[in-house]
């Protein structure tokens, strides 16, 4: 990774016909949810490893220092961003007047789009009407809860630390401060979760009328507390079967209230209502990911930060790229990624994409019922159903 963060020249040419989006990381949490694994950090494990340039009060300024250095990176790029997320870690631990600081140093480095997508993640506990109203006012127009449930018993095997029934007043509070769109993002298959309490979440979150739902099954990972439980035996193992049948209670309730969907986990209840700067990733557009353990993505070169925020705040106060390396995609690579990253979108991916042995895997699928047929005819491979609960294994048929 150059020291600088250049980019070899084939990657910015023919920049401008491609989507623009920033990606950035907030690396705090008040505390450490039991099932998370990302590269977020309390205050106590920060304590004395990173000293003044990993403190939250110096964040933001030292975010933007690499939104300056991705002017300089991308040069000339004529391109308005399109869509700016900021996620975490719990971005509402910063003010307010931080994130719409970031967001200013993009417009002012890059210009925004006119309709540009522009979201934080959200703790229910961490923001209040006042400080959803300054996010708005500085130009924020999407936000995503953190909801993952309704019953207190789930979010206690979780590590939670928001009350039931906060999340849908925040859908209000975003409302009145004049969001146009909000989610709610849920877990499904906690240990100890029932059926009901499934339902009783879904319902709830319906009841709070955002007008995007994200429900994921929950993914016990390796070296989390939660891991570390159910291999003592404190609590049961995630289970298959049940994870299938709650996605099929979800698609079901959230179809009957005119939610649809749009990738496999994700369902909104228009287009409008869409993730912009998720579908960037899915299409394989262009994103610049700014903080610590962020990913980037440039007209096929693949790059990462260092985790540490200290030794992030480090790099960019030594005038040093904060990356720590990076790939070169060939065209088969990003074959492949197209395939696995389209096929769990609405509308597919092309058949052209496959290679001789995907494409007999695809009629195999069609024939078991994973692929829908119209679309087949009209050339692309469409997921059924069935087929969103065996994604990834049509994924790999089709890619091998």
């Amino acid at each position: 990774m150059p020291e600088d963060g250049s980019l070899p020249s084939h990657a910015l040419a023919g920049a401008g016909d491609r989507p623009l989006g920033f990606y950035l990381h907030v690396p705090y949490c008040a505390t450490r949810c039991g099932y998370c694994d990302f590269n977020t950090y309390t205050a106590t494990e920060l304590r004395g490893t990173g000293g003044v340039l990993a403190s939250r009060e110096n964040y933001a300024d030292t975010l933007i220092d690499e939104v300056r250095l991705a002017r300089k990176v991308l040069g000339d790029d004529p391109r308005a961003v399109r869509t700016v997320f900021v996620g975490g870690g719990t971005p509402t631990l910063l003010p307010a007047a931080d994130l719409v600081r970031m967001l200013a140093a993009i417009r002012d480095e890059f210009g925004l789009a006119e309709d540009a997508e522009v979201t934080t993640e959200a703790n229910p506990e961490s923001v209040n009407p006042q400080y959803l109203a300054e996010l708005r006012a500085g130009g924020f127009n999407r936000v995503s809860f953190g909801m993952q449930s309704a019953k207190q018993h789930v979010l206690k095997v979780l590590d939670r630390t928001h009350t039931p029934g906060r999340p849908e007043a925040c859908v209000a509070e975003a409302r009145a401060a004049g969001f146009d769109h909000v989610n709610l993002d849920l877990i499904y298959g906690t240990p100890g979760e029932t059926d009901e309490d499934w339902r009783a979440s879904l319902a709830a979150a319906l009841g709070a009328g955002p007008d995007h739902i994200s429900a994921y099954a929950l993914i016990v990972e390796e070296g989390t507390q939660l891991a570390r439980r159910i291999r003592r035996g404190e609590v049961p193992m995630t289970d298959d079967d049940v994870h299938a049948d709650r996605y099929l209670i979800a698609d079901s309730v959230m179809a009957g209230a005119g939610y649809h969907w749009y990738e496999v986990s994700n369902w909104a209840t228009s287009e409008a209502g869409r993730c912009l700067h998720n579908e960037l990733y899915w299409r394989g557009a262009d994103w610049w990911g700014a903080g610590p353990g962020a990913h980037s993505h440039v007209g096929g070169v693949r790059w990462w930060n260092v985790k540490h925020p200290g030794a992030y705040a480090a790099a960019l106060a030594q005038g040093r790229s904060p990356g720590a390396g990076r790939e070169l995609l060939s065209e088969e690579d990003r074959r492949v990624e197209r395939i696995l990253l389209e096929l769990r979108l609405v509308d597919g991916v092309p058949l052209s994409l496959l290679a001789p042995a995907g494409l007999a895997a695809s009629r195999r699928a069609l024939a078991d019922g994973l692929l829908e047929p119209a679309p087949y005819e009209a050339g692309r491979a469409v997921l059924t159903l069935r087929g969103r609960l065996l994604a990834d294994a049509v994924v790999r048929d089709l890619v091998d």
